[in-house]
């Protein structure tokens, strides 16, 4: 199972209103990414670097279907799982991939919400699956 860790930025980036991680309104995207997340200052998409743009891989990632509630004095994300089918070849060329990121895609910097560690290198074979699971929820905030 991959282990999640948040960006450090994420909380700053909310609290100055650069992103909105409450209801449908913003548009959030799962990328796969080769280099390791340096949670304490990677900010932007840019700071990634994402598999190649092929055999079922789209730079920049894929839409995740997004909500969040909330319940008293606690939010919580949800979001539906992403799947990546390799075609005509290894997803994303013949990069391996071990990292995923959230970022949200309607904020002008593509900032970063979040990092998961596969823990190894992975290839996705043609015709095989890699699917991103949030389990219950993406993230809780208090």
């Amino acid at each position: 199972m991959a282990t999640y860790t948040k960006y450090e930025t994420f909380i700053e980036n909310f609290a100055n209103k650069q992103i909105d991680a409450f209801g449908t309104t913003d548009t959030w995207r799962a990328v796969i990414h080769t280099d390791a997340p340096v949670v304490a200052t990677d900010n932007a998409l840019s700071d990634l670097t994402e598999i190649g743009n092929s055999n079922g891989y789209t730079s920049g990632g894929e839409n995740i279907t997004f909500n969040s509630t909330r319940s008293g004095a606690t939010l919580t994300a949800t979001a539906v799982d992403v799947v990546w089918t390799a075609s005509a070849g290894n997803l994303g060329g013949s990069t391996t991939g071990r990292y995923f990121s959230i970022y949200d895609d309607t904020s002008t910097g593509n900032n970063l919400l979040a990092s998961y560690d596969y823990t190894s290198t992975f290839t996705v074979a043609a015709g095989e699956t890699m699917t991103l699971d949030f389990g219950a929820s993406l993230f809780t905030m208090t």
